[in-house]
């Protein structure tokens, strides 16, 4: 285990045993490969992932999130932190917006990779489910000082008590191909759909995706993924 490693999660620790008398959890996470918009992070391997985050009756909330990375050189970890609030607008409308910053971690050019997003997400309560329009942009995504932005519909229902579908589909986008693009493409779709459900303070999912693009870390496979959440 690399020192970047060590000092990712000792901070994490520190953090936890820091956090008492507030609205303060921990979520840690096992799964079999770290998908982002359907493209796997971890060249097709699996990934532990931690994070600790505070959340404010006024709707406030920040928090930090960490996770192993290869890119096929010598970065591998992915270190993010994240502040937001959540307004309830009616008793069915809810809005979810803030800002992340993506660090990255393991050679000494790793942090060139690193960049803000700032998004919005919608998400639409009924007898029929949750619907979600989300949306994420950065004006300097990887740090190549790349206009990027994603748009995403997704929509969770109920099949029994505590068992759920969920059915996303996404599109990424880059408006500077000279600067980021994907096998010489503007932008691709992926799809996903997942169950989801909790045992004994378990949660995990199963999830199918897919993307329209012909590589192999986005290409379709099935991610298992298990995690716990502990109050603090």
């Amino acid at each position: 285990m690399t020192t970047t490693k060590l000092s990712a999660i000792a901070l994490l620790c520190a953090l936890s045993s820091s956090a008492a008398m507030a609205n303060w959890s921990t979520t840690v996470t096992a799964t079999s490969d770290y998908m982002f918009n359907g493209v796997s992070q971890t060249d097709n391997n699996p990934a532990i992932q931690g994070s600790i985050d505070y959340s404010a009756e006024s709707g406030w909330y920040a928090g930090t999130w960490a996770s192993n990375v290869d890119f096929g050189d010598e970065t591998d970890v992915e270190w993010d932190v994240y502040a937001g609030n959540y307004w309830q607008l009616t008793p069915e409308i809810g809005l979810d917006a803030g800002i992340a910053y993506y660090t990255y971690h393991g050679a000494s050019y790793s942090d060139e990779l690193n960049y803000p997003e700032a998004y919005a997400k919608f998400n639409y309560a009924s007898n029929l489910g949750t619907t979600e329009f989300n949306m994420w942009y950065s004006w300097d995504y990887f740090g190549l000082d790349a206009n990027h932005h994603i748009f995403m519909l997704a929509h969770t229902f109920s099949v029994a008590e505590g068992h759920n579908i969920r059915v996303s589909a996404d599109r990424s986008t880059s408006n500077n191909t000279d600067r980021w693009n994907w096998n010489g493409r503007d932008a691709y779709n992926h799809v996903r759909i997942a169950y989801q459900t909790s045992y004994n303070g378990l949660d995990f999912e199963v999830a199918a995706e897919d993307t329209n693009m012909d590589i192999d870390i986005a290409d379709t496979r099935v991610v298992f993924t298990m995690s716990k959440t502990f109050s603090l």
